[in-house]
């Protein structure tokens, strides 16, 4: 979903130059923007040049459409963890730091609802995790968009840490693509910290 959000936003504002890839390489130490969040990815990963919001960005190991590893870090009161698409007639779900975990749970899943316009989206199974080192909560997901007959699946992993969220999440096509990186994400997410 947020690929097609991304790419339409992406052919509007920003120019090649800036929509290229960098390459996250394995075992190396890396910074997710400038908020405060480091993962070591356990294989080689390219990172989306351009911005899918203000405090998020995309990974990807063979693009977007395929698979997708996004981080949202430091979302603070107030914020949303997309870009708006029709603030005017479909705000977003903004997060609050008073939220619960499962909170976060229903954000994304509102999130989602609204931004890709689809209704064929379920919460699979939710349960406690730690999240750099804090407790957080981790839960799957499967979508379809309306515009294509394509099942993705997702998983997410995240934390409210100092006030703010943190949430990386993968997704995949289900044929192939999920279970074959879904232990790479898992790898990646252990690795998080704050600071």
């Amino acid at each position: 979903m947020r690929w097609i959000v991304f790419a339409a936003v992406l052919g509007l504002s920003a120019s090649p130059a800036t929509a290229g890839y960098k390459l996250m390489p394995t075992g190396t130490k890396q910074p997710v923007g400038k908020l405060g969040l480091s993962v070591v990815p356990p294989n080689d990963w390219n990172r989306l040049g351009a911005k899918i919001g203000r405090n998020a960005e995309s990974w990807t190991l063979d693009g977007l459409s395929l698979n997708d590893l996004s981080f949202y870090a430091g979302i603070e009161d107030g914020r949303t963890l997309f870009r708006e698409v029709d603030k005017k007639n479909r705000p977003l779900p903004k997060f609050s730091s008073k939220m619960l975990l499962p909170d976060i749970v229903q954000m994304f899943e509102g999130s989602y609802r609204i931004a890709s316009g689809t209704s064929l989206f379920s919460i699979g199974n939710v349960e406690p995790a730690t999240f750099a080192g804090q407790p957080g909560v981790r839960f799957s997901y499967s979508f379809v968009q309306q515009d294509e007959e394509v099942k993705r699946n997702g998983e997410a992993t995240g934390a409210i840490i100092n006030g703010k969220l943190y949430l990386i999440t993968y997704e995949a096509p289900a044929i192939y693509y999920f279970d074959r990186d879904i232990a790479a994400y898992r790898k990646l997410v252990e690795t998080a910290q704050i600071g």
